[in-house]
């Protein structure tokens, strides 16, 4: 048998294992030598940051072993193919159920293996030259591959999380996600799950094709056939799922010449911010007493101006901002950190909602308005190379030009400035405004030792493209399923992975009789 009791501990109960099996066997009634093993099964921290557990009491280790069957991959080598556009999380997960339900999965990544991207990408943190098809976004793993793994999602309607947490795991990512309500893998660790996922799809017989750039689909009767690379090669499939990432404009672009079902969907945009992280802690934990024992502090902030949401986004404790720009003369940024979250910096995207109306100039670009938009930011935040726009909170508030700038984790240099000249109107105000109302919740965040850094832009696509409800195929087009943060229909890892898992099933229930 096993039991589920919820336990409010201090900082110091929940780090110390003899006492937590104790608390355990009082609130549960089963006797502390009764009991064998207690599975944290989530964790997280309340309002007045004390650890809340929800602990599962086994009194076997039996019983905790028969709580996760291991799913069936088997070998896919000279089964049915299915053409998976994109090595991101949405792409991997989709080959991984492809190889259950016993279909090949063909992976095609524009970009590089996760070793020869990791090469590119300490090129761009030096300001240098920029791979526009190896970068922070493009290559094996996605965005999400260098931009922190966090986990954390609300889509469990449309799927399972326990399974996709369970695959990180399967492939090296550390149990404690299972438990964390705010599960983060960490960059240096999911670069690592990412090649095992690799290595387990080959295995199987699937295949990868890395620098396997997409630039037109094979139809015929409004049914995809197949897809046409940039080095001339075609190949063919009964099924293709489009999973290419919140990046790929040259993908919305050909669905807008081809004229295929796509729609503008709105977005957010703003900067990133950056705390100390001791500054975060302090605020949020009110006690150092505690610190040793919590993990970095994070925060999540929202404030409506006017019907807009101004809201903290993808915020990383003890992390670092990172260039993320896919094309030349152009800039955007997004923010990271690695497993142990332990750079002294607390950051986060501090973003706008944008909607349709804010793209009126670009209205003749039809869905394409809001991408075009996008990319007018981006370009006007450009200064150098990834170079970026940077100013103190305090001076921004005072609507002054910062003369100098204080210490910030990003690698590719600032130039300080006043960030009203750089961004657009209505982001610029309803920050100000925001500002405002989070240095009330967050005593410091206005402040002359914390920076806005521009542009963070790629928080999620601002085009969609359309699918069936039902079958999860593009409204016009047979046997293509857009899905992931690319198709507008997800946003993050896990949700990311859910879409693909979810395709990978439809396609099945079509090919395999």
């Amino acid at each position: 048998m096993n039991k589920e009791i919820d336990l409010l501990l201090t900082p110091e109960e929940a780090a110390n294992q003899t006492t937590l099996k104790r608390i355990a066997a009082s609130e549960s009634g089963i006797p502390a030598k009764d009991i064998k093993c207690l599975k944290i099964i989530r964790r997280s921290i309340d309002a007045r940051h004390r650890p809340v557990y929800r602990l599962k009491v086994f009194l076997s280790t039996e019983e905790q072993s028969l709580e996760r069957a291991k799913p069936n991959y088997q070998d896919v080598s000279q089964k049915e193919s299915v053409i998976i556009v994109g090595a991101g999380p949405c792409g991997l997960f989709a080959a991984l159920k492809l190889i259950e339900c016993g279909l090949k999965p063909i992976i095609l990544e524009r970009g590089k293996c996760i070793e020869e991207r990791k090469k590119d990408i300490a090129i761009i943190a030096r300001n240098k030259e920029l791979n526009t098809e190896s970068n922070w976004c493009f290559g094996e793993g996605g965005a999400g591959t260098f931009s922190d793994g966090k986990l954390y999602t609300r889509s469990n309607k449309r799927g399972n999380i326990n399974e996709v947490l369970e695959t990180f795991v399967e492939f090296g990512a550390d149990e404690n996600i299972l438990a964390d309500t705010h599960a983060h893998i960490g960059t240096d660790k999911l670069s690592r799950v990412i090649k095992n996922i690799r290595a387990k799809i080959l295995q199987c017989g699937g295949e990868y094709h890395f620098n396997a750039k997409v630039i037109d689909f094979i139809v015929k009767d409004k049914t995809i056939l197949g897809v046409k690379l940039s080095d001339g090669r075609t190949i063919e499939s009964q099924a293709t799922i489009l999973a290419c990432g919140h990046s790929a404009r040259d993908i919305y672009e050909l669905f807008a010449a081809k004229a295929w079902a796509i729609e503008a969907k709105p977005f957010a945009m703003g900067v990133r911010v950056e705390h100390s992280q001791e500054l975060i802690n302090r605020s949020q934990y009110h006690s150092p007493h505690y610190s040793h024992l919590l993990p970095p502090a994070s925060y999540s902030l929202v404030h409506n101006v006017k019907d807009r949401g101004v809201f903290s986004f993808c915020m990383c404790p003890g992390g670092m901002i990172i260039p993320s720009s896919t094309e030349k003369g152009q800039l955007a940024v997004n923010g990271m950190s690695s497993s142990l979250r332990n750079s002294p910096f607390a950051n986060s995207g501090l973003v706008v909602s944008i909607k349709e109306s804010d793209a009126a100039a670009f209205a003749n670009h039809g869905a394409l308005s809001l991408m075009r938009f996008q990319e007018a930011c981006e370009k006007q935040m450009y200064i150098n190379n990834q170079i970026a726009p940077a100013q103190r909170i305090s001076d921004f508030i005072a609507s002054r030009a910062s003369r100098n700038l204080c210490s910030s984790s990003y690698p590719a240099g600032l130039y300080a400035c006043n960030m009203k000249d750089y961004l657009p109107k209505v982001v610029s105000e309803n920050l100000k405004a925001g500002l405002k109302v989070f240095d009330q919740k967050i005593k410091g965040f206005i402040s002359d030792n914390a920076l806005i850094i521009g542009l963070e832009s790629r928080t999620s696509s601002p085009v969609r493209i359309p699918r069936d409800r039902d079958s999860l195929q593009h409204i016009e087009l047979k046997n293509l399923y857009p899905c992931g943060e690319g198709a507008g229909y997800a946003g993050g890892i896990t949700s990311s992975a859910i879409d693909g898992i979810n395709a990978a099933k439809k396609i099945a229930e079509t090919l395999i009789h």
